[in-house]
C-alpha cells in the first residue's frame, strides 16, 4: 500500500482501511467497502474458530470465553473459569505473510456476583510505503489496530441473564500526518456492548442479542469527517435437536444488522440516532445478513460443524466446516471457510485453543 503527495493522511487514512474493507467483505460480519462506511471494521472479524465453523452463528450460544465478543450475557452461564486464544492469516489468498488477527479472552466466574471477563484484539494489517507527489520514496510505515474489553454477565432470573462490556480502540494507520493536513495516522474511541440471553420455557430453546459498538466516532484528520463505529445488532437462537448423554447436536441461527447511518454528503448520525435511523438506509430484509448452523458433539470429546450465511448486500454466500478435540480442560477448535473460488476469503482457516481452570 503506498501513500503520496498533499492529502497522503486521507490517502493514509482510507488506504489501511480499505485493505480491511476488502477483507471484510467475504465474512458475513461487514460489508464490503461499496456499503458500509463505517470505521475501525476490525470490531467486526468474528474470534473463535468454534463459531467460524457454524456460519458465525454463535449469539444465543456463547457459552465459552468468546462471549466477550459474541454476547456477554452468556458469561452468566459459565461453567468455570477459561481462557482462548486465537490466530488467523487475514486474506489468504493474497499471501500477505504480515496480515493477521490475533484475539485473546479471559473470563472468571464469581459465586454470587457473576462472571467477569477481559479481551484484545489485535489486527497486523503490515508495512505500508510512504511516497511524495512526485512519488519518490519516503521510508515504511506500519498500520495496525487493537482493542481491550472489559466485560461483566450475570442472571437476572432464574432463565434470564443480561451483560455489558466496555472497550478501548485504537486505530493507527501512519505514524504521522502528511502534506498540509493536520492530526495524524491514529485514532481512539470507546465503545459499548449490551447483550441478553433467554432460556425459554420452550425446553432445549434459547434466544439472545448483542448490540454492539456504541460510542463516538473515530476522527484522523478531521472530526468534520469523523467515521462512526460499526454499531451492530445480533439476534439469535439455538436448539437442541438431540441432547441425550453421548450425542448432542444443536440447531442454531443469528440475524445481524449494521445500525450506521451515513448520507450522500458524507455526514453520518451519531450512534445514538442511527439506532433508529439506520432501519430505513435500504429495502429492509436485503440490509441483514443471515447465519445459520450446526454443532454435533459426541460424548464431550469431539464435535464437528457446519454452517453457511447469506450477505445479500456484499454478495457473501460461504459455506464453513469446523472441528473441536477436548480433553479434560482443554479445547482446540477449527474452522475453514469455503468463499468460492478467487474470493478473498477462500481458505480461511481459524484456530484457536480454550484452555478451563
Amino acid at each position: 500500500m503506498t501513500a503520496t503527495g498533499h492529502g497522503c493522511g486521507r490517502l493514509l487514512r482510507y488506504g489501511a482501511a480499505a485493505l480491511v474493507l476488502i477483507a471484510l467483505a467475504g465474512t458475513g460480519t461487514a460489508r464490503a467497502a461499496s456499503v458500509s462506511q463505517a470505521g475501525v471494521l476490525f470490531l467486526k472479524i468474528a474470534p473463535g474458530a468454534r463459531a467460524g465453523g457454524m456460519g458465525e452463528a454463535f449469539v444465543a450460544v456463547a457459552d465459552d470465553a468468546t462471549a466477550t465478543w459474541w454476547n456477554p450475557a452468556g458469561l452468566a452461564y459459565a461453567k468455570h473459569n477459561e481462557l482462548t486464544l486465537m490466530h488467523v492469516n487475514w486474506l489468504p489468498q493474497f499471501k500477505f505473510s504480515d496480515l493477521y488477527y490475533d484475539f485473546l479472552s479471559y473470563i472468571n466466574k464469581v459465586p454470587e456476583w457473576g462472571t467477569f471477563g477481559t479481551n484484545i484484539i489485535f489486527l497486523n494489517l503490515g508495512e505500508n510505503e510512504r511516497r511524495d507527489e512526485n512519488n519518490n520514496y519516503l521510508g515504511t510505515f506500519s498500520s495496525y489496530e487493537f482493542a481491550v474489553t472489559g466485560s461483566y454477565g450475570s442472571e437476572i432470573s432464574k432463565r434470564m441473564a443480561l451483560g455489558v462490556n466496555m472497550r478501548f480502540i485504537f486505530s493507527h494507520l501512519s505514524d504521522r500526518g502528511a502534506g498540509a493536513e493536520k492530526g495524524t495516522g491514529e485514532a481512539t474511541s470507546i465503545g459499548v456492548d449490551v447483550g441478553w440471553l433467554w432460556q425459554t420455557p420452550v425446553r432445549k430453546l434459547t434466544l439472545g442479542a448483542n448490540l454492539s459498538n456504541m460510542g463516538p466516532k473515530v476522527a484522523y484528520i478531521d472530526r468534520n469527517q469523523a467515521d462512526p463505529l460499526p454499531t451492530n445488532l445480533k439476534f439469535g437462537f439455538s436448539y437442541k435437536l438431540v441432547d441425550s448423554p453421548y450425542n448432542t447436536l444443536r440447531f442454531i441461527g443469528d440475524v445481524d444488522k449494521e445500525l450506521v447511518r451515513v448520507y450522500h454528503d458524507g455526514t453520518s448520525d451519531p450512534f445514538y440516532l442511527a439506532l433508529f435511523s439506520a432501519w430505513s438506509d435500504g429495502p429492509f430484509w436485503t440490509t441483514l445478513i443471515y447465519h445459520t448452523g450446526f454443532e454435533y458433539w459426541y460424548s464431550d470429546l469431539v464435535a464437528l460443524r457446519l454452517g453457511y450465511w447469506n450477505d445479500e448486500l456484499g454478495k457473501v454466500k460461504p459455506i464453513t466446516f469446523g472441528a473441536s478435540l477436548k480433553y479434560s480442560l482443554y479445547r482446540f477448535d477449527f474452522s475453514y471457510v469455503n468463499a468460492g473460488e478467487g474470493h478473498p476469503l477462500q481458505d480461511t482457516m481459524r484456530f484457536s485453543l480454550s484452555i478451563g481452570f
